[in-house]
Formats: C-alpha cells, sequence, structure tokens
C-alpha cells in the first residue's frame, strides 16, 4: 500500500509519520516536494539554501519517485505531503496510485503555532484551499488532529480499517529523538516532536486570536469546515 497522508503545517503530521514509520511494515518518506516548491518558487523559508542543497529539487523525479517500492522488506509506503507545496505543474498522476488521506487540524491552532515559526503567514502558505482542492480531486479519508490526541488508539484503529491496513499497536509510540528519515529541515521544525514518544493528549481551549490573525482565521475556517464535515467519527 502506498499511502498519501495531506496536511497542513503545524498539524501533528510529523508525529503521524512516527507512528506509521514504527511499523515494522512500513517506510516513511519526509515531505518529498519541499525541496521543489522551494527551488520553483523561491519562498523564504528557514534553512531555504540547505533543503535545496540537500534534497531533489525536480518535481518529475520526486513524483516518479513516489512510486517507487522503497524497500522490498517494507511492503507499505508512508508519505507526508503537504498541499500549498503542490505548485501548478507538478505532476500529481503518482497520487491516483496511493491511499489518500487528509489529515486536518482547527485553522485557529495551526496559526497560532505557525507564527511562532514564521513571521508572516497567508491562507495559502497554511495549505487550506489546496487541500479542499485536493480532497474534491483526489477523494480519501479526512481525520481531524484534534481527534486523534484525544484518542490515539480508537483514532488509529478507525484510520487504519477505513483504508484497509491491519491496526498495530506500534503506531502509538516511536523513540525519542530525530529520525533518519527527518528531512534536513527537522532542526528548525521538530524540536517539539523529537522529544515525544508518543501522541500528546487532548488540546485545551483554541488559542484567541486578533488583527490579521483572526481574519486569517475566518478566511480558513470555510475549506476546514468543508472537510471537517467529512471527517472519521470520534464516536
Amino acid at each position: 500500500m502506498r499511502i498519501a497522508m495531506w496536511s497542513g503545517p503545524r498539524n501533528l503530521s510529523t508525529a503521524m509519520m512516527y507512528a506509521f514509520g514504527n511499523r515494522a511494515d512500513c517506510a516513511i518518506w519526509d515531505e518529498p516536494f519541499y525541496a521543489p516548491y522551494l527551488a520553483a518558487t523561491g519562498a523564504d523559508h528557514p534553512m531555504k539554501n540547505a533543503i535545496i542543497a540537500e534534497h531533489e529539487t525536480n518535481p518529475a523525479e520526486v513524483g516518479r519517485r513516489c512510486l517507487d517500492t522503497i524497500s522490498a522488506h517494507k511492503p507499505h509506503f508512508y508519505m507526508k505531503h503537504m498541499p500549498h507545496h503542490m505548485i501548478a505543474g507538478f505532476p500529481l498522476d503518482w497520487a491516483s496510485q496511493c491511499v489518500n488521506v487528509h489529515l486536518i487540524r482547527h485553522p485557529a491552532r495551526v496559526i497560532a503555532s505557525y507564527g511562532a515559526k514564521m513571521d508572516h503567514m497567508t491562507l495559502e502558505d497554511i495549505g487550506y484551499p489546496q487541500q479542499a482542492a485536493l480532497y474534491d480531486r483526489l477523494g480519501g479519508v479526512v481525520i481531524d488532529s484534534a481527534d486523534i490526541r484525544a484518542d490515539p488508539e480508537g483514532m488509529l484503529r478507525k484510520l487504519c480499517t477505513a483504508i484497509d491496513l491491519a491496526f498495530d499497536p506500534a503506531m502509538l509510540n516511536w523513540p525519542a529523538g530525530p529520525k533518519a528519515e527527518d528531512g534536513i529541515w527537522a532542526s528548525h521544525w521538530y524540536n517539539a516532536v523529537h522529544q515525544s514518544t508518543g501522541f500528546a493528549g487532548a488540546e485545551g481551549d483554541l488559542p484567541e486570536l486578533a488583527g490579521e490573525a483572526a481574519q486569517l482565521c475566518r478566511d480558513a475556517m470555510p475549506f476546514y469546515e468543508k472537510l471537517a464535515a467529512v471527517r472519521l467519527s470520534s464516536v
């Protein structure tokens, strides 16, 4: 099975990658289109030059590798993708041969977390319109990060059932620290998840936003609500 997990930034996506990577039967790949996206757009991201130097920047080559078998000893292949990386002209035909899963998170939480790492953000930077468009094009399963944090085992079991993959309890924990599969950007973005050994507990109240951040949240909400309406049930 090839699993394409689509998620915006700051959305439990690395923890989910570690959960699948802790299965003995699953290889993982961390944001393969990040370097092509930076090379094509020139977006001002932390570590941009290092990312472009370290990782494949040809989107056609990355798309080809998305269909490669990573390891003869691991029959499943989990790819962590971000919708906003898939700019016009990048190949997407490979995704039709994947099980597509869309991981969502309330925009207020994403904006508060992303803003702690980036000085400026737009609606396109956090990927809500692109994720809704990808769901319309590819279909697939939708799951909310808040539901996973509230009940990790229950929701991972439901996800595995929905994609016809046997649940493995190894998904609930992973070793602390960096992983060999991390992108080079991990040193900037993954400090919290590197301290974890499993999913954090349920989140508290939504963060209060003001000004441009509050307006950005209002702009993102219709896209989030569209996907939230078809997410896997937590009950």
